[in-house]
């Protein structure tokens, strides 16, 4: 009997040593860990679309994005802008009622808070240049082509910040609904009322893309890296 119970004892002893062991050597390979936290990285492509006014007049505006988005948190790209504003205004070179037209494009940088949440708010700001001109309302209508050439066009720098609420639908799609004001320099076209692009506008968009392109792992085998 007394043998027996040795046996037993020695047997739970090293049954317990053995588990012991196991765990220390499984504490040795791996460790255990949520990178959740780290900076993760994003890219897409988005589209908007615009209503303003520029002296008073109808304005409409269209938009492309492509930007790069740090943690989250802070977006850096590029950005364009179509502009066309119903101005018709009477030349009396050309006999015609023309419309404003144009576009501009430059760095685009969007600082985004509560950036953890279903809904973020942003700061956009777009820094850029263009040119901008005037047409006859009657080929636009018709969706005629348009031809400008030097004469009819004049250059615009534009300083444009904003606000704009940002709803996360998934992991790869965005959309965005936001108010801006767009500041321009003073532009020289002939004949015309409109001395700066300068004015509100309200908009929506569309972004596409992958904006946490992090991997969330729990366990890394410390072999791999060595």
């Amino acid at each position: 009997m007394n043998n027996q119970k040795n046996s037993f004892f020695f047997l739970l002893l090293f049954t317990t040593f053995f588990g012991f062991a196991q765990e220390d050597n499984t504490t040795d390979q791996y460790v255990t860990f949520n990178d959740r936290n780290n900076v993760v990285h994003g890219v897409y492509i988005g589209l908007n679309f615009a209503y303003g006014e520029i002296d008073n007049k109808d304005t409409y505006m269209g938009g492309l994005k492509i930007a790069y988005v740090a943690n989250q948190q802070f977006e850096v790209g590029f950005a364009g802008k179509f502009i066309y504003s119903e101005q018709n205004v009477f030349n009396t070179q050309t006999r015609e009622n023309e419309d404003l037209i144009g576009g501009y494009g430059g760095l685009h940088l969007e600082p985004i808070l509560f950036s953890k949440k279903a809904v973020n708010l942003s700061f956009p700001l777009l820094i850029g240049a263009g040119a901008v001109g005037y047409v006859d309302r009657d080929l636009i209508r018709a969706e005629e082509e348009v031809n400008l050439d030097e004469n009819d066009i004049a250059v615009l720098f534009v300083l444009e910040p904003g606000v704009s609420a940002l709803f996360n639908i998934n992991r790869y799609l965005q959309l965005e609904a936001g108010v801006k004001y767009r500041f321009s320099n003073k532009i020289d076209l002939f004949e015309s009322p409109v001395e700066r692009i300068n004015g509100f506008s309200a908009g929506i968009g569309i972004k596409v893309g992958v904006f946490n392109l992090g991997r969330n792992r729990y366990k890394k085998n410390i072999q791999d890296e060595e």
